[in-house]
Formats: C-alpha cells, structure tokens, sequence
C-alpha cells in the first residue's frame, strides 16, 4: 500500500482505493497497515502530501495554492491549516525561512532494515553472490550537519536512542550537497560519550544556514570514497542485497588495484536502500604507499 500512495501522492484516494491495491477489505487493510507503519493509511497519505508539499515550497516558485491544490487540498485556507498543524509553521513564513522541518518519510525500507540489522548474522549466512559495482569518487572539502548518538554502533541502536525522525529533518535542509546519509564516524571525528554510529547531511563548505535543534556541524577535508552499488531487487530480497555488498565490502582486496583503506579520513556512509537502485555503501580509500609494500 505504500508503494501506491507514492504512486498517488497528487491524485484522490480513497482508502477503498487502498485496500484494492492491496488485495484487502478496507477494514483489515487499514488494521495491517496500522499495524505495520504506526499509523492509518489515510494519515500517512496526507502526511507524505505534507512533506512533498513542503519540498516543492522549498525548492520551486510554484504558487502556494497550487501546491495546495495539487496535494489534494480543495482550498487555500484547508491546506494552511493542514500544513501548519503537521509543521507549526504556516506554507508562506515556511516558504519565506526554510527552517528545518521534521518531514514525513516513507518508513517501510527504514523499517525493514531496521528488523534486518536484528538479525545481522542470519541475513549474512544467506547472502547470495551478485555483481556488485565499485568505482573511486571523490569528495570535496565540506561541511556535515550530523546528531550523534550515545553508544550505537548500526542503524538499528541508533534508532533506539535517537528515534528514527532524523531523516526527515536532514532531508529538509535546503542546499544540501548529497541526500542524507548514516555513517560510521572515524575516532578523530567523534566526541567522548557518543557513538560510532550517526545520522547526517553533507552541505557546501559556505553553508551559512539554520543547524537543527540538537544537531552540530563540523567539517570535513577532501577525500576518496571508494563506493560498492548493489544491483536493484525486490522488496523481499532487500536483505540478501545489503548482504551482498557486506560481503563484497568484507572481501575487497584495493591493494589490488592501486588503493589502500583509509578509514581515518573520513566517516564510512550508507545509502538508503531502495529497490530501484540497489543498495550502496561507500568506505574511504587513499593511493597506496608503494613504499610500505613488503614481500
């Protein structure tokens, strides 16, 4: 059902609507989906309508009753305050500062990976080999807005500490060089009583902008990343593809090709994994010191 209201997002749906695309009742579809998302279905739709919404006031001169209309809201005033009730923020003063705004974000791959780290050691054993693609790609010198955990090590800790409406927030910061990224941080990076693991967003090295609450920006040099992009795949096989390029990642020898780790530059990234991508993690590399070549 989520795929469908993606899909749907600037088009009226009903919730019988919903329950078709599903193959359910409406009353056991809105029960399942409750059950697996945290809310209702027709909430969750307009909360996705919401925070496209507030992108497009973002990023685009669209007029505000025409996002209004196009996110399925019949006025001007209705979509005020919808907008304002979701944000606390009314569209025009949202439009006007573009501060940092808790965006409503598909939650079914968070989910998944969250219950797949749960199970880590099974998912690996039952990996699968497939072509997984690497290149070297270079970042420049930058800034990183990030919220540091307490003690966690993966996605899922974090979650459990920090709660998992960061990547809203991170996605409405305007400016950003890349989408938002978790990230293993190298010791250098991190501060005594925080975790390895965190939560960020890349932004130019002038970025002058508002820094959410809780959340620090420091700065990151120029490196090289040395990226590993799964193959796209089904919903049900998102696990045997991160699994994939755990191993692959786990296996790689850049000796082999002129390149040494160097994990002490910068943090170790994932991507959100989605089917029509693939999964992608990226680790720091730097050219290899011939010099230190023994036999």
């Amino acid at each position: 059902m989520q795929d469908y209201v993606e899909a749907h997002l600037q088009a009226p749906v009903s919730l019988d609507q919903l329950a078709s695309a599903a193959g359910y009742s409406p009353s056991h579809a809105s029960r399942v989906f409750k059950e697996l998302v945290g809310i209702p279905p027709l909430e969750y739709l307009r909360a996705r309508r919401l925070s496209q919404a507030a992108l497009r006031l973002r990023d685009t001169p669209s007029r505000v009753l025409e996002v209004a209309l196009d996110a399925i809201f019949e006025s001007h005033e209705g979509f005020t305050r919808a907008f304002s009730k979701q944000f606390g923020i009314t569209p025009e003063n949202y439009r006007k500062h573009t501060p940092p705004l808790p965006l409503f974000m598909p939650g079914s791959v968070r989910d998944q990976y969250l219950h797949m780290l749960k199970g880590e050691k099974t998912m690996k054993e039952k990996a699968d080999t497939c072509t997984i693609f690497t290149q070297v790609v270079e970042r420049p010198q930058r800034k990183l807005i990030l919220l540091r955990g307490r003690k966690a090590a993966d996605y899922f800790a974090y979650c459990e500490e920090v709660g998992c409406d960061v990547w809203g927030i991170l996605c409405s910061l305007k400016g950003a060089l890349y989408e938002p990224v978790g990230m293993w941080l190298p010791e250098k990076l991190r501060r005594s009583g925080t975790s390895v693991y965190a939560q960020g967003v890349e932004m130019p090295v002038d970025y002058a902008g508002p820094i959410p609450e809780g959340m620090e920006i420091i700065d990151l040099p120029p490196c090289k990343m040395m990226v590993f992009h799964g193959q796209p795949f089904a919903d049900e096989e998102m696990e045997q593809a991160i699994g994939s390029v755990w191993n692959a990642m786990k296996n790689f020898r850049p000796e082999s090709f002129g390149w040494q780790w160097a994990d002490d530059d910068a943090p170790r990234i994932q991507m959100v994994p989605l089917p029509e991508r693939g999964y992608i993690e990226a680790r720091p590399v730097r050219e290899r010191d011939e010099r230190k070549t023994t036999f």
